[in-house]
């Protein structure tokens, strides 16, 4: 899938502030990768808007969490 260099950007923000709010006890190894590919999933269904990323990637981050340890 092609995404346009805007909605990069807005991707990579969104990874950014989703990672600055993990509390660093829950910080583990393939976290970031994890939260990234929830993101780029969210976008391959048409979620586009920065606070509709941030919000389906802080709503996963528990089951990512649980999913790596």
């Amino acid at each position: 899938m092609q995404y346009s260099s805007e909605l990069i950007q807005t991707m990579r923000q969104a990874l950014e502030t989703v990672m600055a709010s993990v509390p660093a006890d829950q910080s583990v190894f393939g976290l970031k990768a994890a939260v990234a590919e929830c993101i780029l999933k969210s976008a391959a269904h048409g979620q586009t808007s920065y606070d509709g990323l941030v919000t389906s990637a802080s709503d996963q981050i528990q089951a990512i969490v649980s999913m790596l340890n």
